[in-house]
């Protein structure tokens, strides 16, 4: 694998991603000290989790957005 140091990478970055993308993967280096690799992004084939896969697993309260609402107002009032 190819060691490039960081002001080459600069340099040439266009043409250093094409080669990755080409399946050429690379190592970026700093003082000769390898610092990462780059290779070529593969996408997931995993669906993206959708929105709302809970739905009718859960119930939620009718009154959900008044729960505790005379607890909470103390702690604002500095009552206890």
């Amino acid at each position: 694998m190819q060691q490039i140091n960081i002001h080459e990478a600069k340099t040439n970055l266009s043409k250093l991603i094409e080669q990755a993308v080409h399946g050429e993967p690379f190592i970026i280096a700093k003082s000769g000290k390898p610092m990462v690799t780059v290779t070529a992004y593969t996408p997931s084939q995993e669906p993206a989790k959708r929105v709302g896969f809970m739905r009718g697993m859960i119930t939620m309260p009718k009154d959900f957005d008044t729960m505790g609402q005379e607890v909470i107002q103390d702690m604002f009032a500095g009552e206890e």
